[in-house]
């Protein structure tokens, strides 16, 4: 097979595959992907995706990651649209103060 000259592109944390409970992890860490999103690609609900990540991760690990998904609002969708919003409205808002 022959090789191509353009470079590989490594990533330092590539995404896991698709289905297992690495991907599951990974996406309950990523800041843009809710737990709506995580229900419709693997089925397992927002207390299955909790029980998964506290068997998963040091216990220590597990409430940092607990308190991070509770202080930012974006892994509800709802909350996410609703942030969004209010971010929006502050940008208008000082467009028409400039």
């Amino acid at each position: 097979m022959k090789k191509s000259h353009r470079p590989e592109t490594r990533v330092k944390n590539p995404e896991p595959k698709m289905g297992t409970s690495d991907w599951i992890i990974w996406a309950a860490w990523a800041d843009r992907i809710t737990f709506e999103d995580i229900e419709k690609k693997t089925g397992k609900t927002e207390s299955e995706v909790i029980k998964i990540m506290r068997r998963s991760l040091k216990p220590s690990s597990f409430r940092l990651w607990r308190k991070r998904v509770n202080s930012q609002s974006i892994k509800h969708r709802k909350k996410f649209e609703y942030s969004r919003k209010l971010i929006r409205s502050k940008i208008k808002k000082e467009e028409y103060l400039d």
